[in-house]
C-alpha cells in the first residue's frame, strides 16, 4: 500500500454555520449562562457534591390577572441548585480535528470530505489517528468489504473504529446528524463525559431536586395547569359535579357525584426523546444534559425535561399544559381534562348536553349516521376552539352529526375509555353466569378504573347515564338497550390489539352484554 500524504486541521471554521455547540445559531441563547458558569466553576471543584450553582427561577409574564393562588404565593421564591459538573467535563472534552488526505482518492462518496482516506488499513489509520491527537478522525473504505465505511476517533489515547453509516443524514447508532464534524462532535463529548464521570453519572439520580420543585413551582412558568397555580400542598377537595361544566341535567343534580378535581387525576409523563438547544439541565437529578442533539427527553404534555435514565424515575404527577396540546381528538383522556381544568373531557360534556337539551326522541339516535362532513366540521371546532366549540342546532340541526362526533371521539382515544390494563376484569364479568356474582364482578372493576383512571371512569359513567336517558325514551327513539350496546359495545370497550381476529369476533358478545348491564344497572355500578 502507497504512502499517503496527510495533513491536521483544528479547523476553527469547519461546519461554523451547522448545529455546532458553539456555532453562531446557538451563541446568543449560550452567552449569559456560559458567563454565569464560568464565574462558578472557577470556585467549584470537581467532587460530587460541591459543583452547584444557584439559579432563581425567571417567571414568564402571565397574559392574564393573577389568581387568588398565585397572590397566595407570589413571594414564593424556590432555590434550584444546577450542577455544573457535567457541564465542565463537556467544555473539557476534545474538539474534533479532521485528518485531511492530501492524495487524490478515486470514487470517493460525495458525502465525505478531504476526511475520507479510501481503503487503508487499520493499522495505517490507527498510526495517523495517532500522530493527530486527542479528537482527531478520519473516513476509511473497509479492505475486506468494500463499499462499507468505518470512522476512526481519537479519544484518551485510544483509536475508537464505528461502522458509519449515511442516508441523507450520518449516523453510528440512533443519533442522526447532517454534518460528519457534528457526529464526532458529538461523539467526543458523551464519550468523553461518560468515561470520566462514570461513577458520578450512575449515582446522579441518588440525589434528586424534583422534589423540591415539582410540589411548588418549576423554571417553566411555576408548572401550571390551565392557568391554575398547583398549590404548594395538594388537598384532596371534591367537588360537585352537578357543577362541573354546566351541562348536567337536572336528573343527575337530585343525586350529585363526588369527584376529584381533575388537577389531583394521576398521569405518567409523556417523554419524548428531544434536541434540546443552548445550556440545558435535567430537572430531575439538576445536572448538566451533555452532548449536541438528543441529550434528553422531554414530555410532549407539561415540557418536563429530564435524563433518558431520570425519566424513569420520575412520579406520574404530569400537569399538561394547554399550550403544548394543539387539539383533542386522537388525544389522551386524562391529559385533555388536566390540560383543561375539567372532570371529562368536553366533547363529551358538550355533546350530550347539546343531544339531551334538543330532546331524546329522535329516531335511531346513535344508530342513523350523520354527514361524515358534518361530523369533520364538529371535531375541527372542538380541536380549535376546545369548549368555546359552537355546535348548536343553528350550526348543525342534523342531530346526527352530534351523535357522530361523540362516537368519533371515543374511536380516536389511544386508550380507550375502558382501558386495556381493565379489560380482562371487565370481560371476565361479563362470563359469570350467577347473576348477583356478575354484577358485584363489574362493580369491582369499575372500582379499579376508578382508582387507576378516575377520569375515564367519570367519563364513562356520564355517558352510561345519558344512554339511561335514552333508553327511556324508547318508544320513540326506537333505541332500547340492546340497540345501543350493539353501537357502543366495540367503542367503549376496544379490545387490545394482539388479540387475533377471531377473538374479536368472539369478544363482540361480552363487551355488548357489558354495555347493557351497565346501563341497566347504572346506579348499583357506578356509586363514586
Amino acid at each position: 500500500m502507497a504512502n499517503r500524504s496527510s495533513s491536521f486541521e483544528t479547523e476553527p471554521g469547519y461546519g461554523h454555520h451547522r448545529h455546532q455547540y458553539h456555532s453562531h445559531h446557538h451563541q446568543h441563547d449560550q452567552q449569559s449562562a456560559v458567563s454565569t458558569l464560568h464565574s462558578v466553576a472557577s470556585s467549584t471543584t470537581r467532587s460530587t457534591n460541591a459543583p452547584y450553582t444557584q439559579v432563581q427561577p425567571k417567571l414568564s409574564p402571565s397574559s392574564c390577572e393573577a389568581s387568588p393562588m398565585e397572590e397566595e404565593y407570589k413571594d414564593y421564591q424556590p432555590e434550584f441548585q444546577w450542577k455544573t459538573y457535567l457541564y465542565q467535563l463537556q467544555q473539557e472534552a476534545p474538539k474534533p480535528k479532521r485528518i485531511v488526505c492530501q492524495n487524490y482518492v478515486p470514487n470517493k462518496p460525495p458525502h465525505y470530505g478531504r476526511e475520507f482516506h479510501g481503503p487503508i488499513s487499520r493499522e495505517e489509520a490507527d498510526n495517523l489517528l495517532s500522530r493527530g491527537g486527542e479528537g482527531s478522525y478520519l473516513v476509511r473504505e473497509s479492505l475486506r468489504a468494500p463499499g462499507n465505511f468505518t470512522l476512526g476517533i481519537r479519544l484518551l489515547h485510544q483509536t475508537k473504529n464505528f461502522k458509519l453509516y449515511f442516508d441523507s443524514k450520518h449516523y453510528v447508532a440512533e443519533k442522526r446528524f447532517d454534518s460528519l464534524h457534528d457526529l464526532v462532535a458529538d461523539g467526543l463529548i458523551t464519550m468523553y463525559v461518560e468515561v470520566k464521570a462514570k461513577d458520578y453519572i450512575n449515582e446522579m439520580v441518588a440525589e434528586p431536586i424534583y422534589d423540591k420543585h415539582s410540589k411548588f413551582a418549576t423554571i417553566r412558568d411555576r408548572r401550571k395547569s390551565n392557568g391554575t397555580l398547583v398549590p404548594p400542598v395538594a388537598k384532596l377537595a371534591t367537588i360537585d359535579s352537578s357543577e362541573v361544566d354546566g351541562c348536567v341535567t337536572p336528573k343527575q343534580q337530585s343525586s350529585p357525584e363526588h369527584v376529584l378535581p381533575s388537577s389531583q387525576y394521576q398521569k405518567e409523563h409523556n417523554f419524548k426523546v428531544h434536541n434540546f438547544k443552548g445550556l440545558n439541565w435535567c430537572e430531575y437529578c439538576g445536572n448538566f444534559m451533555w452532548g449536541l442533539i438528543a441529550q434528553g427527553v422531554r414530555c410532549a404534555d407539561c415540557g418536563l425535561a429530564t435524563h433518558k435514565q431520570c425519566s424513569k424515575r420520575v412520579p406520574a404527577d404530569c400537569t399538561p399544559d394547554k399550550r403544548l396540546i394543539k387539539r383533542i381528538y386522537g388525544v389522551d383522556l386524562t391529559t385533555v381534562v388536566k390540560a383543561h381544568g375539567h372532570v371529562r373531557p368536553v366533547v363529551i360534556d358538550k355533546c350530550i348536553a347539546e343531544l339531551e337539551s334538543r330532546g331524546l326522541e329522535t329516531e335511531g339516535m346513535y344508530r342513523i349516521p350523520g354527514l361524515q362532513d358534518d361530523i369533520d366540521l364538529v371535531r375541527q371546532r372542538f380541536d380549535k376552539d376546545g369548549e368555546l366549540a359552537n355546535i348548536g342546532t343553528k350550526d348543525f340541526p342534523d342531530v346526527n352529526a352530534i351523535t357522530g362526533a361523540l362516537k368519533l371521539y371515543l374511536r380516536q382515544l389511544p386508550i380507550p375509555l375502558v382501558p386495556f390494563e381493565v379489560y380482562d376484569k371487565f370481560t371476565a364479568a361479563a362470563k359469570i353466569q350467577d347473576d348477583t356474582q356478575k354484577l358485584e364482578a363489574l362493580r369491582n372493576a369499575n372500582n379499579d378504573l376508578f382508582n387507576n383512571r378516575p377520569a375515564h371512569y367519570h367519563t364513562l359513567k356520564h355517558l352510561v347515564f345519558h344512554l339511561h336517558r335514552i333508553t327511556e325514551h324508547r318508544s320513540q327513539n326506537k333505541m332500547n338497550t340492546e340497540n345501543l350496546s350493539i353501537v357502543f359495545g366495540p367503542t367503549m370497550l376496544r379490545a387490545p390489539n394482539d388479540q387475533s381476529v377471531i377473538d374479536n369476533l368472539y369478544m363482540l358478545q361480552f363487551q355488548k352484554k357489558l354495555v347493557e348491564l351497565m346501563i341497566e344497572n347504572h346506579d348499583f355500578l357506578f356509586d363514586k
